[in-house]
């Protein structure tokens, strides 16, 4: 039987894939740059693999380099899942974590499954609310993370999803073919909303809003009995809708930043919270992705 991987090595491979250079790993590992080098030179013959390749000064993962870094990253969450569960000194306490509803039917179930199973006795209290409330909870202190839609206008965030935005409508029904294009957007605030309408303004094509929500369970009704067209990040997108794309008429949009707030007050659950929210929307896979078209 082949000997196991080294969680150290692979602690160091994880950190050089996320960062691009084995200097800045070395920092983040405390190891010196040799000592990394040789890491990875003992990592590469156990698997017979190259995992780096240069890109310009960057050190990019080669295609076994990237295979490798998904099993890499869910036995690093595992190892440490596994150390939580047997630590007498486990957190305790309450943290307030707020996120668009947008997000929570696709990241909350495995986020609060892998908090609450790391930290049994913390309390966790969800705020679902639209990006704009939360940055205003969290500068009241209100709020210990949230997880917001991320653009530079609401201040420092820690970026860490991003994805397509999407034009979206149901399979069943063909409302993107109406004149003028019926519509369901959020609230004038929202960004997706602006994206969506500077977008048919561009391409000159006539539209009108039928539906406005900050709830996308509303919007989200909207599109899926075929009374208007709506734009969602790609993990959102849900059975029974239709990707439409430039074939359709509708242009490119931008895609979404999804970012990380933290409060200013130390909360060592909060911390905790915020590395499984980290962790998990890094190795989360779309929801339907474009199977929903």
């Amino acid at each position: 039987m082949p000997p196991p991987l080294d969680l150290d090595q692979l602690k160091t491979f994880v950190a050089i894939a996320e960062t691009g250079s084995f200097t800045r790993a070395a920092d983040l590992v405390h190891k010196t740059q040799s000592a990394v080098s040789m890491q990875m030179r003992r990592l590469e013959e156990r698997v017979g693999k190259a995992l780096f390749a240069r890109d310009g000064r960057a050190s990019k993962p080669t295609e076994d380099g990237e295979r490798l870094l998904a099993y890499a990253r869910r036995m690093m969450r595992l190892n440490d899942e596994t150390l939580a569960a047997f630590d007498e000194a486990e957190l305790t306490g309450r943290v307030r974590l707020g996120t668009p509803d947008d997000y929570a039917d696709r990241f909350l179930p495995e986020i609060l499954a892998r908090f609450a199973h790391s930290n049994p006795r913390a309390e966790v209290t969800v705020v679902c609310a639209p990006t704009p409330l939360l940055v205003e909870a969290m500068r009241a202190g209100e709020l210990d993370v949230a997880i917001i839609t991320h653009v530079r206008e609401k201040g420092p965030a820690e970026l860490i999803r991003r994805e397509p935005l999407l034009w979206v409508g149901s399979q069943r029904h063909a409302a993107h073919e109406l004149d003028p294009l019926p519509l369901a957007l959020g609230r004038p605030t929202c960004d997706w909303r602006r994206a969506a309408l500077d977008g048919l303004e561009r391409v000159g094509r006539r539209h009108r809003l039928l539906y406005v929500s900050w709830n996308s369970t509303a919007v989200g009704a909207a599109v899926l009995s075929g009374l208007a067209v709506s734009v969602l990040p790609e993990s959102a997108l849900r059975q029974g809708m239709r990707v439409l794309g430039e074939t359709d008429g509708f242009p490119r949009l931008p895609p979404v930043d999804i970012g990380l707030l933290r409060g200013r007050v130390k909360n060592p659950v909060a911390d905790a919270l915020a590395g499984h929210i980290v962790s998990s929307l890094d190795n989360l896979s779309t929801g339907f992705g474009r199977a929903a078209e």
